[in-house]
């Protein structure tokens, strides 16, 4: 049994980099991969300070899926910060 299709999500968010790198990078950790909608969601709720609900509209998605889309990317970039791995943005 197949899972619903995936809802096309409104990004716009165009970042000026593919790639962060810290000075010092852990060989045991190989860095994470930031996806455009978990860029668009940090973007919307902790750049420019959106309530969760006006962003879930702005991305035309639900409350709850952007709500999965933030505590996803918030824990990719806290693990690249902590364990010194670089974020790359596909």
């Amino acid at each position: 049994m197949a899972g619903r299709p995936k809802i096309p999500r409104r990004t716009r968010c165009v970042t000026g980099c593919r790639c962060f790198i810290p000075d010092i990078i852990s060989k045991k950790n190989k860095g994470v991969d930031l996806l455009r909608d978990e860029i668009e969601a940090i973007d919307l709720c902790d750049r420019q300070n959106l309530k969760q609900k006006d962003a879930a509209i702005k991305m035309k998605i639900s409350q709850p899926t952007l709500g999965r889309i933030l505590a996803s990317a918030r824990q990719k970039i806290a693990q690249a910060v902590i364990k010194g791995g670089e974020i790359r943005i596909s």
